[in-house]
């Protein structure tokens, strides 16, 4: 894989790297394409029996790539649909893995990392690690990930960070139901090894009829709720407050609305 590494222990313990360390592990289509991929892959393989999601380097997910921010600013409404619907598929795939999805978060996590812990059935965080749905600060919404989050956090929990673009600690991230626990850097192993070792003495099948069973009692995530979600990002995507905000960014500069 191009964006991704991949090990699966003696035990069948899997782990998946977010493998772009130079790029802050941010999403590119092809980490899209290639996460997806990996979650049908992981889903169907009866010797995997966990799963830790991880990024390398400093960073967890930063978020989406650059190049591919600038393609959606010069993009179209149904190329802009179609790549959010892409987006929305790949965390709907994670959401539904047969299999436990351990998060490992490694440092920080914006707009779509923040997506990509949401559909983790347990994270463990980084001290020091930061956060944030920062997609207001570009006039956009953090819509594509807003199933997930909300189904994580909870509405109320949500609205304190959802809306703000404000950045929060892994204590906060813990309070707000994102992480399970904070942990040093150097105790982060150990801590995610006490989430995976419970279900190595859980019976499989049981383990994924228990979360299909989760999943099908939490707030409904289904193509009409993507299609919903997709359509209201390029409703934002075509306001001139977004075109301000993507344009100040990769102009390095503050865009108009912000406080001088």
């Amino acid at each position: 894989m191009e964006t991704l590494s991949l090990s699966v222990d003696a035990r069948g313990v899997a782990t998946l790297t977010l493998n772009r360390p130079e790029k802050h592990n941010a999403l590119s289509a092809a980490m899209i394409g290639e996460l997806t991929e990996a979650a049908a892959s992981l889903g169907a393989d009866p010797a995997v029996r966990v799963v830790v999601l991880t990024g390398a380097g400093e960073s967890f997910c930063a978020g989406g790539d650059l190049g591919w921010m600038r393609a959606q600013f010069a993009a179209t409404r149904p190329e802009r649909i179609a790549e959010a619907t892409r987006l929305a598929r790949m965390l709907k795939a994670l959401n539904e893995l047969p299999k436990p999805l351990i998060g490992r978060v490694n440092g920080q996590a914006y707009g779509g990392g923040i997506g990509m812990m949401a559909v983790c059935d347990a994270c463990v965080a980084a001290e020091g690690a930061r956060f944030g749905l920062t997609e207001t600060r570009l006039g956009l919404i953090p819509a594509t990930i807003s199933p997930y989050v909300i189904a994580r956090m909870g509405e109320g929990p949500a609205r304190r960070v959802f809306m703000s673009a404000r950045l929060f600690d892994a204590r906060e991230a813990v309070a707000l139901g994102l992480a399970a626990s904070s942990v040093a850097a150097e105790a982060l192993d150990a801590a995610v090894e006490r989430e995976v070792a419970p279900y190595l003495a859980a019976a499989p099948g049981a383990v994924a009829r228990a979360k299909t069973l989760a999943r099908a009692l939490g707030p409904r995530i289904d193509e009409t709720v993507i299609a919903d979600t997709a359509a209201r990002l390029a409703d934002a995507w075509e306001d001139p407050e977004a075109q301000e905000g993507v344009a100040a960014f990769f102009e390095r500069r503050k865009p108009r609305w912000a406080a001088r």
